[in-house]
């Protein structure tokens, strides 16, 4: 029986593996997956198949991971990235029937979606825990909050029928602290809404920077279990 980190690296390498052709303008995501395809894109770099690929990351997690491998990474703002990304393969928390998705587990949630949406092509690999009928039933929706807006965001998530809890830190004192230097806040919604019109509604909250819905760029979903790798289209 595969454990879950194995699936976890067989679903990132096998995205790499179908998707990934050199000279890409390739976007890699955050997270315990999604960290699969960061290396397995640097394995690929390493014999030469990829050379002239360029990377943009999503996280500190993932960029220091892709130095270290030593893939050429470059940003969105970079000579050369104008039209923006070929492909970006990340993970994801949670992912309805429609493709759409809750990201921001990892707290990386602001850029993950910049790189998604400004991605021609966006594949998102999973273990097949995942899957839910209901986005929202499975996982909380993670907020990135200005320090300074706490109290008004919290009311007005609240407002919209959230339970709203600040995401604390592990092994560190005090609340978690996002790579841009914000707070998060986990909104949990007990009953069933609109991902596409919540996810307008938490971007219209001022203060709010980013949420973890991800619902205008439909993804192709390589999800992995117990007997292999299926793919998903929307």
């Amino acid at each position: 029986m595969a454990s879950a980190e194995d699936l976890k690296r067989e679903v990132g390498r096998a995205a790499v593996d179908r998707f990934v052709v050199d000279g890409m303008r390739l976007g890699l995501g955050t997270g315990s997956t999604a960290i699969w395809a960061v290396r397995r894109t640097a394995e690929r770099f390493a014999s030469g198949e990829l050379t002239r690929i360029r990377v943009v990351t999503t996280s500190l997690q993932s960029d220091l991971e892709a130095r270290s491998l030593g893939l050429p990474v470059v940003t969105l703002n970079d000579a050369g990235m104008e039209e923006g990304l070929d492909l970006t393969i990340d993970g994801a928390d949670e992912v309805d029937a429609r493709g759409n998705m809750i990201k921001g587990g990892g707290g990386a949630l602001l850029m993950e979606k910049v790189v998604a949406y400004a991605s021609a092509r966006f594949v998102v690999v999973v273990d097949r825990g995942k899957l839910s009928d209901r986005l929202g039933a499975l996982f909380p929706v993670p907020i990135e909050v200005v320090p300074g807006a706490l109290a008004p965001v919290r009311r007005a998530l609240q407002a919209l029928g959230a339970e709203v809890g600040l995401r604390m830190g592990v092994r560190k004192a005090g609340p978690v602290v996002t790579d841009l230097g914000n707070l998060l806040f986990d909104a949990r919604f007990r009953t069933a809404f609109d991902p596409s019109a919540m996810e307008a509604a938490l971007d219209a909250i001022p203060g709010v920077l980013g949420n973890g819905l991800f619902t205008r760029r439909r993804p192709e979903v390589l999800s992995a279990g117990p007997g292999g790798i299926s793919t998903l289209s929307f």
